[in-house]
């Protein structure tokens, strides 16, 4: 029997999985790790031990024998420079919840032109976007930038140290505004030459494709079998959306994890202001996409607020609080906020506190205010194109509170697959794809059960709906004078 493997670098841990060609999974290994925030606005990783280093071990727990292909994605888009022996140079620097490039976004988009940017890439600069990232580290990091010959996001650097190959999906390019075309799936080579001349820029492949093969110094180290086909993969949002069929031209996901995430198949490139037109997974497909910058962080952060209690506590005390948690309204925008307002200034904000209100209270209005900004991306979402089918998957689906509550505000059903393993099942399906071992076609998502919207909540969420909208542009001058001291 032939298996493949699919490895997914998250924010907070690395998953493998191994599986049969049917997409029945045989073994699991996990490896937990954390960003490093040294500074306000910074986020950080150690390439070499959280990306290929948890890699290693995760590998080394599964039994690689009869593997005929590996695939890895990795948390995204993130950017860290190394030398030729991939040596990084200084820690990586993470997505959008690294918001350090903002004086570089606003120097680009004068430069370039805001519209410009947006007809060309799909999308606004943000702290998402990795072009901003390379100019600070240019203007910032002077010695590690020159002496820097390569530069990679998390599975690359890893697909690198499998194969010595140095390459970028088209999803991920597209992410390194104003770097790449949409239009033309292309670099803007004028664009990279004009900000960063004589940038040094990786080959383009699609996610499926494969791009080399083990190396016997990685196969020493991982345990795979020198030689064995490595597929290029890509973020994880994009591999967890493939593996639960998100694939036709409507189709939705919803990611419930530390960030929440969005991604909306296209049929053909949609510029939206406010939301990010991306390359998709598949040859030539496109995607529309948003993501919340903090949404499963704020809910560990109250936890460990509050004492540390089980979740399940917690769960059962929220669940507990009426909806509209007796006039508490959260703003959960505590490491700034990607779609759809691009503040890396904005602050959580917590209003209507009162002596009666308990630990319930702020984690059933942090579920509430999060499903409002869910709301208020899917209001432009559906400005576009109506979502065909909505699938919700990432580990806030599990206990039912979150999912439920962002289906009575937003007023959705969503469907939540059998299979919750995430993204690295998606990449032993890109895996097996990519060397031909099972069709382009096929899909191995198996629904579990769908999520309704309760109507008896309506009226009580359309006005904390219309509150939370108002809230962020009445404190907007003040949260930001806050934030710059």
């Amino acid at each position: 029997m032939s298996f493949v493997i699919g490895v997914d670098i998250g924010t907070g841990s690395t998953k493998a999985v191994r599986s049969t060609l049917d997409g029945e999974v045989v073994a699991v290994a996990r490896r937990d790790h954390a960003p490093s925030l040294p500074q306000p606005g910074w986020a950080e990783m150690d390439a070499e031990r959280d990306w290929w280093g948890s890699v290693v071990q995760v590998l080394a727990e599964l039994d690689t024998t009869d593997v005929v292909a590996v695939c890895v994605s990795g948390l995204g888009p993130c950017v860290v420079q190394t030398d030729d022996d991939l040596r990084p140079r200084r820690p990586a620097i993470l997505y959008g919840v690294d918001t350090r490039s903002t004086r570089e976004i606003a120097e680009l988009t004068e430069r370039l032109g805001a519209d410009a940017i947006l007809q060309r890439c799909g999308k606004e600069l943000s702290s998402q976007a990795i072009g901003p990232k390379l100019a600070w580290l240019r203007r910032a990091a002077g010695d590690a930038w020159r002496s820097a010959d390569r530069w990679f996001s998390a599975h690359t650097y890893v697909v690198a140290q499998l194969t010595g190959e140095w390459v970028l999906d088209h999803h991920t390019a597209s992410q390194c505004d104003p770097f790449y075309d949409i239009h033309q799936q292309d670099w803007a080579s004028d664009w990279v030459q004009a900000v960063l001349p004589g940038l040094a820029l990786p080959r383009l492949v699609w996610p499926s494709e494969q791009v080399g093969v083990v190396r016997r110094d990685a196969a020493e180290q991982t345990g795979l079998a020198e030689g064995t086909p490595v597929v290029a993969g890509t973020v994880d949002a994009w591999a967890e959306a493939f593996s639960v069929g998100v694939r036709r031209p409507g189709d939705l996901m919803l990611m419930y994890g530390s960030t929440m995430f969005f991604v909306q198949v296209l049929a053909t490139p949609t510029i939206v202001r406010g939301l990010w037109t991306t390359s998709g997974v598949e040859r030539g497909s496109h995607t529309l996409a948003a993501g919340m910058a903090t949404s499963g962080t704020v809910t560990t952060w109250l936890q460990e607020l509050t004492g540390g209690a089980p979740f399940e506590t917690l769960l059962e005390e929220a669940a507990a609080v009426p909806a509209g948690s007796e006039g508490l309204v959260l703003l959960p925008y505590f490491s700034g906020e990607r779609t759809p307002i691009y503040d890396p200034l904005a602050r959580g904000v917590i209003a209507g506190l009162t002596l009666r209100h308990g630990r319930g209270h702020l984690l059933r209005a942090a579920y509430e205010g999060i499903a409002c900004g869910v709301r208020q991306i899917l209001d432009v979402f559906g400005a576009v194109d109506t979502a065909g089918r909505i699938v919700a998957v990432g580990g806030g689906t599990q206990g039912g509170l979150w999912a439920r509550i962002v289906s009575d505000v937003a007023g959705i059903r969503q469907t939540v697959p059998r299979q919750t393993i995430g993204a690295s099942y998606g990449d032993a399906l890109l895996a097996a794809i990519g060397v031909g071992a099972v069709s382009p076609d096929t899909d191995w998502t198996r629904p579990d059960h769908a999520v309704e919207p309760d109507p008896s909540t309506a009226t009580t969420y359309e006005t904390l709906f219309r509150t939370y909208t108002e809230l962020y542009p009445a404190t907007r001058d003040q949260i930001h004078r806050l934030a710059r001291n």
